[in-house]
């Protein structure tokens, strides 16, 4: 799939450059949410003392190792900032007083400057925890786990301010004349939602094929589909906060960024975008039994990491095409390239690692937990 994506990527920059850096913004960012997310996640158990989601909390680390994969898929939008982002041209800048005011956050040199700061910080949080939860398998040290507990605290605070920068700088500033004061939350909705689902895939997969050397239980997945629901519920209330919020101020500073949303093909989008992201969701978990069915739970999972392909499509590409929808060749590479990234990541970190953290003191705990 990966070397799929990258190749179908190469031919769709020789057919339209300019189309593949939208999709490069896609990649990026989508990679990003699931990458920070599944840190997240593994921060909430440590400062929580959680103890259900331990026996599966190493899949969440390995989904983690997104985020040092990210400085390389930066690197090359570095060069291409220019074809997706007006802040970057100088006779645009010049005759737009807002972007004026703006060009002392919005320019080249401190926008990478703070990307790279951003992912440097995430890179090592995401090394100093993972590297005590590995050590832990062989000594048992509980000191490890305050450790952990104190750098989750740290990261938490860290977290919500860092992906917020980031999607201000990736996401909001294509449209730089346009600002949301929730955007970042709107992204941390996403990004919660989307890495669960991604662990969620990952850990019913390997417990029901027999991988773990545990077994987990149906209440071990009732949690998980909890905070599916829980966070599908989060998203919707969000996105339409600033939804809302738009259209009830009435502000042409910011109705011009969701007006091409709402009209022609782009409504269309947006429409099918609340379905997949909401109500599909809503109603596949919203009973108990639901919550803790297998084959449920790895359907839906699928479906909502699509649908947050569809969001991330839906806040980038209407910059590139505010008339109508594309999809083609690019799209198409995007979405390989994504998943691939994703499995074969997954699979080189998985190797040779304990799937289940069996030094941790709540192990036993995690195993006997029931609802």
């Amino acid at each position: 799939m990966l070397i799929a994506g990258l190749l179908l990527g190469v031919l769709s920059y020789f057919i339209s450059s300019n189309h593949i850096v939208f999709d490069g913004v896609m990649v990026f960012t989508y990679l990003a949410s699931i990458g920070l997310g599944g840190l997240f996640w593994v921060s909430v158990e440590y400062v929580a003392s959680a103890v259900w989601s331990t026996p599966m909390r190493r899949v969440f680390e390995f989904i983690s190792s997104l985020i040092p994969v990210l400085f390389l898929l930066a690197v090359p939008l570095f060069f291409a900032l220019r074809a997706a982002y007006e802040w970057t041209r100088d006779g645009i800048v010049k005759t737009d007083p807002a972007l004026l005011m703006k060009a002392p956050y919005l320019n080249v040199p401190a926008f990478i400057f703070r990307t790279l700061f951003v992912l440097a910080i995430w890179s090592l949080f995401y090394v100093l925890i993972v590297r005590n939860s590995q050590r832990q398998d062989f000594s048992s040290d509980q000191i490890l786990t305050r450790r952990n507990v104190k750098l989750s605290a740290a990261f938490i605070p860290i977290f919500g301010l860092t992906i917020t920068a980031f999607s201000i700088d990736w996401l909001m500033s294509l449209a730089p004349d346009w600002y949301s004061t929730i955007f970042g939350v709107y992204y941390f909705s996403g990004t919660a939602l989307s890495s669960m689902a991604a662990a969620t895939i990952f850990v019913v997969t390997l417990n029901e094929k027999g991988y773990f050397p545990v077994k987990l239980t149906r209440d071990h997945y009732y949690n998980l589909g909890g905070l599916l629901f829980a966070f599908a519920n989060f998203w919707a209330y969000i996105a339409f906060s600033q939804f809302m919020l738009i259209w009830y101020g009435n502000l042409p500073e910011e109705t011009a960024w969701i007006a091409p949303r709402i009209h022609g093909s782009w409504l269309a989008i947006s429409v099918v975008l609340f379905l997949m992201h909401f109500i599909v969701p809503f109603f596949a978990l919203i009973t108990r039994s639901a919550k803790m069915n297998p084959g449920r739970l790895v359907f839906i999972s699928f479906w909502i990491l699509a649908a947050h392909a569809v969001d991330i499509y839906w806040i980038v590409m209407p910059t590139y095409s505010p008339d109508k929808a594309v999809f083609g060749l690019g799209e198409v590479s995007a979405l390989l390239i994504a998943a691939g990234v994703i499995i074969v990541t997954f699979a080189i970190k998985a190797r040779g690692v304990n799937l289940v953290p069996i030094g941790d003191p709540k192990l036993k705990r995690g195993l006997e937990f029931h609802l």
